[in-house]
C-alpha cells in the first residue's frame, strides 16, 4: 500500500531525512519510532503531500505523492501532533465542515459514524474550545477517518489522553488497523509494543532497524541475559556462578535475586541449575530477560557510532536468516 524508495529531505545544507527505504501492508500498523528531530514527522509531511522531498519516490495506493498528490490525499487521513482545530465550532460542526470539504455523500450520517467511532457522541454539541486536550485528540483522529481513508497516519495521537483513554484510544487503532494501513508514531515505546505490527527506528534521519518487536528483541540480543533467584541471601552464589563456562557479569539484585549474561549462542541455564541445587540451594526461579523495546531504541538512538555500529549487525544477521 505505502512504498517508499530512496525518499531524501533537505532544509538548506542540513539532511533531515537520508535515502529512506520502507514499506507497509494493508492491515498493517507500522509504528515510527524515533528522538526528537530525527526526521519523522518530515518524513510523514512528504507522504501526506504538505512538502515535496528533495529526491526519491513514494506511492501510496499506487498513487505518486507528487504526480497524482490529489489521489493520494483523496485515500490518506493525516492527524498531526498538532490538529488544527476551530475552537469556535461545536464537534459536529467542524467534523460536517470537513466532510463536505472531501465531498462526501451523506455527510450527516458519516459524521455520526465517526462520533461514535471516537466516542464524541455526548460531546457533539460541545465547543471544541471547551474540550480538554485527550477530547481535542479524538477530534482530530474524527477528521482524518472521516472520508473512510485507506491509509491512517498518526503523529502522536495519544498525547494528551488519560490513561483510560490511552487504553481505548490504542484498542480503536488496532481495530482501524484491521482493514487500513497505518503509520503510528509515537514516543510511546509501551505503546508500540502493544499496538504495532511491525516497527521502524529512525535516528538522525537514517533508519537503523526494522522488524517486528519480537524479532528485534531476537536479533538485537546477542547475549543473553537471565534472571535467577533462590531462597534466602544466596551468599557465595555469585562466585560460583562465575566460574561456570560462558557466564558474565553477574549482578547481585539483593534478596537472593540476581542477573548474568551469557556468551552469544550459548545457553548456561542446565549448567546453572545443577550448579545451584548442587550446591544446597534453593532454585525458584531461572528464566531469560529480553531486552525490551525501550532498551532496543536507546541502544540505537543514543549517539550516532552506536547507530552506526548497529547497522553492520543487522545485516549480517539479516544475510544469516
Amino acid at each position: 500500500m505505502i512504498r517508499v524508495t530512496g525518499l531524501t529531505k533537505d532544509y538548506g545544507s542540513r539532511r533531515a531525512i537520508h535515502d529512506l527505504d520502507f514499506n507497509a501492508r494493508k492491515g498493517e500498523i507500522l509504528g515510527f519510532l524515533g528522538p526528537n528531530g530525527a526526521g519523522k514527522t518530515t518524513t510523514m509531511r512528504i507522504l501526506t503531500g504538505y512538502m515535496p522531498p528533495t529526491s526519491g519516490t513514494a506511492t501510496i495506493g499506487g498513487f505518486d505523492i507528487i504526480e497524482n498528490s490529489l489521489d493520494v490525499r483523496r485515500i490518506t487521513g493525516y492527524m498531526p501532533e498538532t490538529v488544527p482545530l476551530y475552537v469556535d465550532m461545536t464537534v459536529s460542526e467542524y467534523l460536517l465542515y470537513m466532510a463536505r470539504l472531501r465531498h462526501i455523500k451523506n455527510a450527516d450520517e458519516r459524521v455520526k459514524k465517526v462520533l461514535d467511532m471516537v466516542e464524541l457522541g455526548d460531546r457533539a454539541n460541545g465547543y471544541i474550545g471547551n474540550l480538554s486536550k485527550g477530547m481535542r485528540q479524538r477530534v482530530g483522529l474524527g477528521q482524518a477517518l472521516i472520508h473512510e481513508p485507506e491509509v491512517l497516519i498518526l503523529d502522536e495521537p495519544t498525547i494528551g489522553l488519560d490513561p483510560a483513554q490511552v487504553v481505548n484510544f490504542r484498542n480503536l487503532i488496532k481495530d482501524i488497523g484491521k482493514d487500513r494501513t497505518v503509520i503510528l508514531s509515537t514516543h510511546i515505546l509501551p505503546e508500540a509494543q502493544q499496538v504495532c505490527d511491525r516497527v521502524m527506528i529512525i535516528n538522525k534521519g537514517r533508519i537503523v532497524a526494522e522488524d517486528t518487536p519480537e524479532m528485534l528483541q531476537a536479533r538485537l540480543t546477542g547475549s543473553q541475559r537471565v534472571t535467577l533467584q533462590v531462597r534466602g541471601d544466596g551468599r557465595g552464589l555469585p562466585e560460583l556462578l562465575s566460574q561456570i563456562p560462558g557466564v558474565l557479569h553477574v549482578v547481585d539484585k539483593d534478596g537472593g535475586s540476581y542477573e548474568f549474561e551469557t556468551l552469544p549462542g550459548q545457553d548456561c541455564r542446565p549448567q546453572v541449575a545443577r550448579t545451584v541445587v548442587d550446591h544446597g540451594y534453593d532454585l525458584l526461579l531461572l528464566q531469560p530477560v529480553n531486552l525490551s523495546l525501550e532498551e532496543i531504541f536507546l541502544q540505537l538512538t543514543r549517539d550516532e557510532s552506536s547507530a552506526a555500529d548497529a547497522m553492520p549487525e543487522l545485516n549480517s544477521m539479516l544475510e544469516a536468516k
